[in-house]
């Protein structure tokens, strides 16, 4: 079977997007004449737009906000002939079949799915030992072939060749002499912290000859980490609330290394090919085996042990025991001398 039009329906979080760039990736090797679509929210836009496997970028944000006969005629006009539900929403699934894309897949545990979609695919992940990136591609195994691929294979599939151009006033913040280094110490929520004393502490003990620190995050979370006294020392260079998501991404493209806990910012940098070092919780389904980043230089740091505290409070101590002289011995600095320089 040919595939024309084929919709990726994935409208959360960018690094949930990243970690669904491998499905367009197999999609297109499988179907190369085929217009690949990408239905997702506003801030993940460039992402998507930076990415070669994907041809048009479909706003839901936008989409949502129509009235029933608008949002309908919205997804008729695409003319697609496949949709994938990366991330199930009943109302975009519901839309779909009203608007008759003829094929339509997505997952069995999802029982409007069963009125909704023509294609299911048994999918269990809450019980499963693969990544995330792996169970999403495991989702199109029937119309792209293939059984599950290694990480290694998952992270050729990104495709994000087609970054921005870094502007000027962020170029000359790089040190082409040292290690450029992203910290992005917070995660508005959507993933245990390694905290703010463990930041500080790691940006003490790294080499100001070998290493030049910068700060990421939201405007917001730049003000409190202010008020938390991370930039006192004067070593690390605020980038917080300055940047859109296209800067970002070319600035963690410029740079040599990032680390984090399971966020946006650290998937992009692995897919990138930097340095992603990710800290994570050994509590599933948040562990490494199924979030970690996935990148050619990609590593991450986790205490292996029974533990499920947590759950209870929501404070992680099993990532805040980890030291900081362990996450620096994770930093490559060889890595710096042995690329030409990006800027």
């Amino acid at each position: 079977m040919e595939f024309h039009r084929i919709i990726i329906s994935r409208t959360d979080s960018i690094g949930d997007v990243i970690l669904s760039l491998p499905v367009a990736g197999m999609l297109k090797k499988k179907y190369p004449r085929a217009e690949i679509i990408f239905l997702g929210k506003s801030y993940t836009k460039d992402v998507i737009k930076a990415c070669e496997h994907i041809n048009t970028f479909m706003n839901w944000d936008d989409i949502s906000k129509m009235n029933d006969a608008d949002r309908l005629s919205a997804f008729k006009t695409v003319n697609a002939d496949l949709i994938i539900h990366v991330f199930p929403r009943p109302e975009i699934a519901r839309l779909a079949k009203k608007a008759g894309i003829p094929w339509r897949l997505g997952t069995t545990n999802r029982l409007y799915h069963w009125r909704t979609c023509n294609k299911l695919v048994r999918l269990s992940r809450k019980r499963s030992n693969l990544h995330e990136a792996q169970l999403n591609l495991k989702l199109i195994e029937g119309i792209a072939g293939k059984g599950p691929l290694t990480l290694d294979e998952v992270c050729q599939l990104y495709g994000l060749s087609k970054t921005e151009a870094l502007e000027d006033k962020f170029k000359k913040l790089l040190d082409p002499r040292r290690y450029n280094l992203i910290l992005h110490p917070k995660s508005k929520g959507s993933a245990r912290e390694w905290g703010l004393e463990n930041f500080k502490s790691l940006i003490g003990i790294l080499p100001d000859n070998q290493c030049k620190v910068f700060i990421s995050g939201t405007a917001e979370e730049g003000a409190m980490l202010k008020d938390l006294g991370i930039f006192d020392t004067g070593k690390a260079t605020d980038l917080t609330g300055q940047m859109s998501l296209g800067q970002l991404m070319s600035f963690i493209q410029a740079c040599d290394g990032l680390i984090a806990a399971s966020t946006g910012p650290l998937h992009l940098a692995a897919a990138l090919g930097k340095q992603a070092i990710g800290i994570y919780p050994p509590i599933r389904p948040m562990h490494p085996g199924r979030w970690a980043p996935v990148g050619k230089h990609a590593t991450y740091a986790v205490i292996e042990k029974d533990c499920s505290d947590c759950r209870k409070n929501g404070i992680c101590h099993c990532m805040q025991e980890i030291k900081p002289e362990v996450i620096k011995s994770l930093i490559n600095f060889e890595y710096k001398q042995n690329k030409a320089p990006e800027i």
